[in-house]
């Protein structure tokens, strides 16, 4: 990593075809980073908008947050334009977000703090442009503390790749199932990902039952052609059904999930930038 990167901080997505485990891998990260000192934006674009649950906010809390896709007149204040208006009048594609995380941003510990997106993808909205211009300023530009991270819990599928979100990202976690569907996303993202010229790419099969899992996974990439970035096989577990919707817990338990868990974990620490070390 270079000493630029430091500077802007270490961003980190996760992307995925939806139910595959998304939310629950980027609450268990933010827990594990904060664990380790290190301080944590996480922005969450999925617009299921679970992950404040996950990551342990109460329910009648969690309700309580609005997300930024939503707020008209900030999205006009940084713009200039009225969301649905589309092309009427000047954009500003580029605005400036240095104000988002204080203004919207929920301090959820002293380490951790959520910033909750939202989509775009709205009917009868008339054009997305200013909600597009505001929300890719945002995953790209946000300034972050000195030594913060941005972990991005994605929108379900490959769509947001081509939207520009996650251009000058550090790191790329594609999650999948071992199953056709969930492994054609996977395919996808990762190319996508490469054409936005991400530097780091690591697939983690979620939900993984045995050795026919594994050997199901790299029969279809193997078949199809594909290049199989660093992978990681996360044996499924009942525990979060038990645990649901906050799961952090599931790391104090141990066994065979944890242990592969805290292993891409250390993979993942492995990439961030000296100057960004927490203390552990």
């Amino acid at each position: 990593m270079t000493d630029k990167t430091a500077e802007r901080g270490f961003r980190l997505a996760v992307a995925g075809k939806g139910g595959v485990g998304k939310t629950t891998l980027v609450a268990l990260l933010a827990e594990l980073l904060t664990r380790h000192g290190y301080q944590v934006l996480v922005a969450d674009e999925d617009p299921q908008m679970n992950l404040a649950l996950s990551l342990g906010v109460p329910l009648e809390e969690a309700e309580k947050i609005v997300p930024l896709s939503y707020n008209k007149a900030y999205i006009e204040e940084k713009t200039g334009a009225k969301p649905g208006s589309g092309w009427g009048g000047l954009l500003r594609l580029n605005p400036d977000v240095s104000d988002v995380v204080q203004r919207f941003g929920v301090q959820l510990n002293p380490n951790l703090s959520l910033l909750a997106m939202g989509s775009v993808d709205r009917a009868a909205s008339g054009c997305l442009c200013p909600e597009n211009s505001l929300l890719k300023a945002v995953i790209r530009f946000v300034v972050l503390k000195p030594g913060e991270i941005i972990l991005v819990d994605t929108q379900a599928g490959p769509e947001h790749f081509g939207r520009g979100l996650l251009k000058d990202f550090s790191l790329l976690l594609v999650v999948a199932e071992p199953t056709s569907a969930a492994l054609q996303v996977a395919q996808k993202s990762m190319t996508l990902a490469e054409q936005l010229a991400i530097p780091q790419q690591k697939l983690v099969i979620n939900k993984v039952r045995g050795q026919e899992d594994q050997h199901k996974v790299k029969t279809f990439m193997k078949r199809f052609g594909l290049k199989m970035p660093p992978t990681y096989f996360l044996p499924y577990t009942p525990d979060f059904l038990s645990l649901e919707p906050t799961v952090a817990s599931v790391l104090d338990k141990g066994g065979k999930f944890t242990e592969a868990f805290q292993a891409l974990f250390v993979d993942i620490k492995m990439l961030i930038p000296k100057k960004l070390n927490g203390p552990s």
